[in-house]
């Protein structure tokens, strides 16, 4: 009897508690989030002077997940190099190197992963060409801005008339470097340029709430609200194929959040799509 008292006792505890809030991200800020967590990580107390550096690497980090959204136009091993070339720019970065039969890459510095990857990019640039090397030397100018961040713009700067994917991407980079920069007009510009396209490789919620973050930092808080209202509502009001709610992204989320900071009122406008059972209601 006192068995079963401790059971229900144990039952009772545990549904008391509060439940965590799940949190939903669509698969492009899932594999942001996760990037920038490991960047962070690697950088912990290692003080302010990297914190410039850092803004490098996060746009390098940011950008790298767009790869896997490109068509695959290209043979299997040029592919394959390129591929390889990813993971080195993606290694880990540990002062006290590999650990003991570790097999993976480890590299000391961010300036020591960011020199090896370059190498690697352009060696696949000039071996392969064509779609696959105009992805490596895209990928090789961003990791310059960790080496030589005005070299790095320089190259995204001629990269980003040439159109298509690779075009989108370095303006999407310079945009976040000339963020960094404190250069917020260009910033807007770029963002602008990337929201007005029709098909769009970097996401338009992403691209929005990129700009609505520079408006912040202008202080145009009334312009950075309204596009946080505009994405957080946009999201709250999708539905699915079967015409059924979707939850919030976490780009989506985020918005509504700093929304309700800036405008309240407006925020409380946003009602979140209620979790549909899938065993019906």
């Amino acid at each position: 009897m006192a068995t079963k008292k401790r059971r229900f006792q144990q039952v009772e505890t545990a549904a008391n508690q509060p439940k965590e809030r799940v949190r939903y991200e669509d698969p492009f800020q899932q594999s942001v989030n996760q990037r920038i967590d490991s960047v962070s990580k690697s950088l912990e107390g290692r003080g302010r002077t990297i914190l410039y550096a850092l803004g490098a690497v996060a746009v390098a980090a940011l950008l790298i997940g767009f790869i896997y959204m490109w068509n695959n136009r290209s043979n299997a091993t040029a592919q394959a190099a390129l591929g390889r070339a990813i993971e080195t720019s993606r290694a880990q970065v540990n002062p006290a190197g590999a650990p003991a039969g570790s097999t993976e890459k480890v590299f000391k510095s961010e300036r020591d992963r960011a020199q090896a990857a370059i190498t690697e990019f352009q060696a696949v640039a000039a071996k392969y060409g064509g779609d696959v090397g105009e992805k490596a030397r895209y990928f090789a100018a961003t990791m310059q801005l960790v080496l030589d961040r005005s070299a790095g713009i320089t190259e995204l700067e001629a990269m980003k008339g040439s159109g298509g994917a690779v075009g989108q991407l370095a303006k999407y980079a310079l945009a976040q470097a000339h963020a960094g920069d404190g250069k917020y007009d260009q910033a807007v510009q770029y963002y602008q340029d990337l929201a007005a396209l029709n098909d769009p490789v970097v996401p338009k919620e992403t691209v929005n709430f990129e700009l609505a973050g520079v408006y912040e930092k202008q202080g145009k808080t009334q312009e950075a609200a309204d596009i946080y209202f505009n994405i957080s509502k946009a999201a709250s009001e999708a539905k699915d194929w079967e015409g059924k709610p979707v939850p919030l992204t976490e780009t989506a989320r985020t918005a509504k959040e700093k929304l309700e900071k800036l405008d309240p009122q407006r925020a409380s406008q946003i009602q979140e799509p209620e979790p549909v059972s899938p065993f019906g209601s």
